[in-house]
């Protein structure tokens, strides 16, 4: 049992009993686990992606294994799968692992392969068990992974104050002159400089490109009366996510944006205040769409409040008109309203866990629009 002294695992043994259970209970005969999200979850390894198989084996009703090319072993072996009793066993080079698979595992009628495994290892397991339905391992694996134990919640509330830390910096970095790519490459630098293992994406979109949600960064030169809307993220060392954004304006805003800015805050004030159990994630959609719309931007809010966020930075929930799906608590997520008139745009993005008793911001950094000097 975890105490202070000795916390629960942030990758606990149990995973590949539950895990197992889960098989069972999706009407799969296996999972098969490629690297990637729920090879990590349910072992801890962060495996290597590459042409050569790695494949975590979880049967439904035998003991699970994991098969690695034999030069991989030393990492798998010193990963947390080398610590919860998992059977690993090396393939050479000359060797078939999709056959080993398939002899290992032996007669199967379904397996559930990871969602996102690549064609290649599709096609040739397909071929290895020809008989087997392929289906998507988020089958059986979703309803763990979507609700966050207190030990995964630490790492995102861990991995949204090390990125907070970024955003305290950046309005020593927009100054006009500079060109988004130039701040960008600033910000990605200090995502891994605050606890960052990588950087995953640096949005800083200035001008008319704020007005563009998944812009990126270019060459544009910022000028006085930018608005700079500034989305980043990384995973952290645990393998757990942040995503936060901001916006901010260089000099005096342009016209009637301070405006909107306030509706937008309301807006995501609002949704947050909606989060809490049994809440449906469309009706937290809704809760930020509303006061959006009321005001008169509705055809400028063009995505979804909010997705998942864990051990990919977009996972289970997805807080959108359609979802009807409860909120439970232990679910992260974020709410992440935007207004994008066209010369310009802002969004305002906080990640979020549904506690017991309503919404726990991961992120608390300003969320009013910081202005900095033209």
């Amino acid at each position: 049992m975890g105490t202070e002294q000795d916390p629960a695992p942030l990758y606990p043994a149990d995973r590949l009993g539950k895990a197992a259970a889960a098989t069972r209970d999706a009407g799969f005969s296996a999972l098969l686990l490629t690297p990637g999200s729920d090879l990590r979850y349910v072992t801890g390894y962060d495996a290597h992606q590459q042409e050569r198989l790695t494949c975590l084996v979880v049967p439904a009703e035998q003991p699970p294994f994991l098969v690695v090319p034999r030069l991989e072993l030393p990492a798998a072996l010193a990963s947390p799968a080398g610590d919860i009793g998992l059977d690993i066993t090396a393939w050479e080079e000359t060797d078939d692992p999709y056959a080993l698979v398939a002899r290992r595992l032996g007669p199967v009628t379904s397996v559930g392969l990871a969602d996102r495994m690549w064609a290649l290892m599709t096609l040739r397991l397909r071929a290895a068990l020809p008989a087997a339905r392929q289906g998507l391992a988020s089958e059986a694996l979703r309803g763990l992974r979507i609700r966050k134990t207190p030990a995964e919640v630490a790492a995102l509330r861990e991995a949204g104050e090390a990125i907070d830390r970024v955003h305290a910096r950046l309005p020593g970095w927009l100054r006009p002159g500079r060109t988004e790519l130039e701040v960008a490459a600033d910000i990605a630098d200090a995502i891994v400089a605050e606890g960052h293992a990588r950087a995953d994406f640096t949005i800083v979109a200035s001008g008319p490109n704020a007005a563009s949600p998944h812009h990126g960064a270019s060459g544009r030169v910022l000028t006085a009366g930018d608005a700079v809307v500034v989305d980043i993220g990384g995973t952290m060392p645990s393998g757990y996510c942040s995503d936060c954004t901001r916006t901010y304006v260089i000099g005096a805003p342009p016209p009637d944006f301070a405006a909107y800015y306030q509706v937008l805050k309301d807006a995501q004030e609002a949704a947050c205040a909606a989060v809490r159990p049994g809440i449906s994630a469309e009706a937290v959609d809704a809760a930020a769409r509303e006061p959006i719309t009321e005001a008169g931007y509705g055809d400028h809010f063009i995505h979804r409040t909010g997705h998942g966020i864990g051990l990919e930075c977009h996972e289970d929930p997805y807080i959108v008109a359609g979802n009807a799906e409860p909120l439970q608590q232990g679910m992260a997520f974020s709410i992440e309203p935007g207004i994008y008139p066209g010369a310009h745009g802002a969004r305002i993005e906080d990640i979020v866990i549904c506690g017991e008793h309503g919404c726990d911001r991961l992120n608390n950094g300003t969320r009013e629009l910081v202005v900095v000097g033209a």
